[in-house]
Order: structure tokens, then sequence, then C-alpha cells
């Protein structure tokens, strides 16, 4: 549903809208009949803080499906693995993170009910004496209610990444990085050409230096290809089973004077929730870009945007700096500091796979090591 509303907006999509923020308490009974006025938007930035979305005070696509996912509580509906249709909702998070207390393998709290949240409550039955079916109807119910972790919280994903990353040894050679590019939200339209072309740059950048350290490099859309929408850039990722996934986006503002570049990372208030392996990825590709170049630190922040959410491996996205910036534009458009990017991008790919005893220090690895590393 291709909802946008926004303050002064009436109608059945704005009555819903204040339906559901009533009923998550974040909207007074009287106001939620008045239309969408002040009061309605300060509740949507409200929500959209809690959930790790971009905080503009609009209902978008995104913020409104996450607001019908936050209707559903655990026990309102029976819960199963429907490919192709995965069922999505704050009943299926609050069950994720119980199965995930209780020490079941979940791998992250994201709210889908996929392959890996069935085979954690098929895991669950089998040890509580249940059909082991895969579905949570109220056998399943009435067994977590009846069960209560003895310990809460914690981080097990980030053990259980850690322990991957040493396994799988530093070698970057036949690992797979789809290198994306991404779309910027309200561009400017004589910005567009300029937007498109500076990011496919980068994006070639990176791929080719990938490439010729042995990675297989996927670009997730040729330049002048359909712009595909988040779902279906992740569902690509995944089927490519990448190790890695890199988002590469520009900023733009009102304000002239925003400037800076910021990665994300998958993840929501609730710590179960980030992807942990994500976050070290996320940190690396900031503190290698802040050490390189000039482009002021707006540092690593978790994010549920729904392209980090639905990406099964180690996501980030780069806002790479702001073209409605004057220095950042600069920068962007010189094809110098674009080769600066791409190497600080491809060493930190390489840093993500390094354990902590032969880890380099940020800003020093060098593409050209790299190079003579792996090659023959």
């Amino acid at each position: 549903m291709d909802v946008v509303c926004r303050r002064g907006d009436t109608g059945p999509a704005v009555t819903r809208v204040t339906a559901l923020l009533g009923r998550l308490g974040l909207l007074e009974v009287e106001a939620v009949t008045h239309g969408f006025d002040e009061r309605v938007e300060l509740a949507v930035r409200d929500f959209q803080q809690q959930r790790g979305l971009s905080v503009d005070g609009v209902v978008g696509p995104d913020t409104y499906r996450r607001l019908e996912e936050a209707r559903w509580d655990l026990g309102d509906r029976i819960l199963t693995h429907l490919p192709g249709d995965l069922m999505v909702g704050d009943d299926v998070s609050v069950l994720q993170r119980r199965l995930l207390d209780l020490g079941f393998g979940v791998l992250r709290v994201d709210g889908y009910f996929g392959p890996q949240t069935e085979d954690a409550v098929r895991e669950f039955q089998r040890n509580t004496g249940l059909p082991p079916d895969g579905t949570c109807g109220p056998a399943t119910l009435k067994a977590l209610a009846r069960l209560a972790p003895i310990v809460r919280g914690g981080a097990p994903g980030a053990l259980r990444d850690a322990e991957h990353i040493r396994d799988v040894g530093p070698n970057l050679t036949g690992r797979t990085v789809v290198v994306d590019v991404g779309r910027t939200d309200h561009l400017p339209a004589d910005l567009a050409d300029e937007h498109d072309a500076i990011l496919h740059d980068l994006a070639g950048r990176v791929e080719g230096r990938l490439v010729a350290i042995g990675v297989q490099a996927y670009l997730s859309a040729p330049r002048g290809a359909v712009p595909r929408d988040d779902a279906e850039r992740a569902a690509f990722a995944n089927r490519t089973r990448a190790d890695l996934f890199l988002s590469l986006a520009l900023d733009t503002s009102e304000n002239p004077q925003a400037k800076g570049c910021s990665t994300y990372f998958f993840g929501g208030t609730d710590p179960a929730s980030w992807s942990s392996a994500g976050e070290r990825f996320a940190g690396l590709v900031q503190r290698e870009i802040v050490a390189r170049t000039d482009l002021l630190d707006l540092r690593s922040h978790a994010k549920a945007f729904e392209l980090l959410r639905r990406t099964e491996m180690p996501a980030v996205r780069l806002d790479a700096g702001y073209l409605t910036n004057t220095s950042d534009r600069a920068r962007l458009e010189d094809p110098d500091f674009r080769d600066q990017l791409a190497e600080a991008l491809v060493v930190a790919v390489q840093r993500f796979y390094l354990t902590p005893d032969v880890d380099a220090h940020t800003g020093v690895l060098s593409y050209s090591e790299l190079r003579a590393a792996y090659t023959p």
C-alpha cells in the first residue's frame, strides 16, 4: 500500500494511521479523529524513532508497513513459515526474542517468520515434547509461557559471529560481496543525473578492486536499469548467498550546511535485533573513510531500514556525503577522491575477516598491499 501522509492531510489513510498510533498509546484518543495535525506528526516521529526508521514525521510505505506490523500481539494468530510471503509483525519479534532467550537458534530478531525461525520453533517443540511442525500455535504458546529463561538479554549473536569469522579465516579469495547502488529519498530532479553518475562510478571502482583480489563481486544493478525497491535488492543479495552486502548512497538536505558521511547497520531499540556482524562491518567502513578523507564523521547507527532488515548477510548502508553541500559535492565529483573511498571500502572488507591479533590499524592497510598479497 503506497501511502504517504503528512501534516495537513485527511482521509481514510490518515484515519487508519491515527487509529494505529492510538492503539500503540502514542496518540491520545481525542487526537485520533482530527486529521494529520501537529500531534499526529509528533506521534509518527516518536514511532519512527522507536522502530529505527528515518525520523521525518511523514508516513511513507515503510512507516505504514511498520504501523501495521505493530498491531499484532503474540497469540493473536497462528504463526508459520509461508515461503514467498513471510508472516511479519511484532508477534513474530516477540516469539523470536523468547526463543533467543531460551537458547534456541534464532539468528536475529527481525520480525519475519522465515526458515531460521521455523527451525528454532521445531527445536523448541522437540525439547518440550510437542510435535515438531515448526508452527507456533496454542500448544507452543502455552509451552513458551510456562518456561521463563534464567538469563535475559546479552548478545549471543555476537559470539556466534565472532566464531564464524575466526573459522572462515582471513582469505578473501572466493568470497562474495554485493555492491549495491542505493536510492536517495526526495532527490531533487536537478541532482538526479549527477547522483547516479557518482554512485555508479564509485560502485564500479569498488567492484573492480574486489575482483582483482579474488572476490566474487556483484553490482545490484547496472547503470540505467530500472530502479528496484529495497525488497528486490535484498532478495538479489540473498540469492547470490553473498558474504557481505554494501549499499552506497548519497544524502541530501534542505540545509546546505549539512555534510559528512555515516554508516548504518540493521538494528532497533532491542539490542537482540542488532546484527553484531553488521555493526562491526559498519564501524570498519566508517573509521577507514574518516581516517583517509576529510569527510565529517557522522558515525555508525543502528537502523531498521527494510534493505538492512531483509538481507541475510552482514549488511551496511554508506551515506558517503551530501550532494547539497558544496564541499562534500566537490569531493564526490573528484575521481581521485572516489578512489580514496573505494580503497577504504575494500580495506574494510578485508579487515572484517581479520582477528584482533592480526588486524591492521585504521587507515594503515593499503589496497596495493592487498593486491600484492593476493597476486600469485
